[in-house]
């Protein structure tokens, strides 16, 4: 199916707004000891955890936050050895399992923002588009779907291209697309914003605010 593509912005922010919840405020604020943490008022709770984190020792905190998002597929040791790597390198950028690495950058920016900098600052990109069938009906896109279909507008210096070349130029699965696209949002299947780092889509990857892409159905391997 061919698809008019428009890029019509690149938002870069150091955090995702709503991506922590007051569950998981009142949740961390148990963790590192705070008192009272389920009476105190919602709209103070990101401020209280800034505060009860500072308590503590960065790689302290880090093990905290990383055991509350990750413990469940990060043993101790694994915990213990990125919690002193997030404090000299980008970990979220880096870390080889790219299914963790849109938590990791909620991880770090939240203690980026108790510490004031210790940890080095990273990026999100929130790119808002259109995505328009020329040829048939408005379909479900997927992650997959929509990497595929931005191939044609994005530099080939683009990381994804560069490491996914055979996954965004055939019509073989990609499955790795949805750990690259951390958040897909739309309410038409026509308008589209999706959150990723500014590691994988940043502005200068952009050749194209225009132009065309053909969707071919993916072969599925029997």
């Amino acid at each position: 199916m061919n698809y008019q593509i428009i890029i019509k912005r690149i938002d870069t922010v150091n955090e995702v707004e709503g991506y922590w919840s007051d569950e998981d405020y009142i949740a961390l604020l148990e963790k590192f000891n705070f008192p009272d943490a389920a009476t105190a008022e919602k709209k103070n709770l990101p401020e209280l955890l800034e505060m009860a984190i500072s308590d503590y020792e960065p790689n302290e905190a880090a093990e905290i936050v990383l055991a509350y998002k990750l413990g469940e597929e990060l043993n101790e040791g694994q915990i213990e050895q990125i919690s002193h790597n997030m404090l000299i390198d980008k970990v979220c950028e880096e870390y080889p399992e790219i299914h963790m690495q849109g938590r990791l950058f909620h991880v770090n920016q939240l203690l980026f923002k108790a510490y004031n900098g210790k940890f080095p600052n990273t990026k999100a990109s929130v790119v808002h588009f259109s995505m328009t069938p020329t040829d048939g009906e408005v379909k479900e896109l997927t992650a997959e779907n929509i990497l595929k279909l931005l191939n044609n507008g994005l530099s080939d210096r683009n990381l994804i291209k560069r490491l996914f070349e055979d996954q965004m130029t055939t019509n073989i699965p990609f499955p790795t697309a949805p750990a690259i696209i951390w958040e897909l949002n739309t309410a038409d299947n026509v308008n589209f914003s999706l959150v990723t780092s500014e590691n994988w889509i940043n502005n200068d990857d952009i050749i194209a605010s225009e132009f065309e892409s053909v969707l071919e159905e993916i072969e599925v391997e029997d």
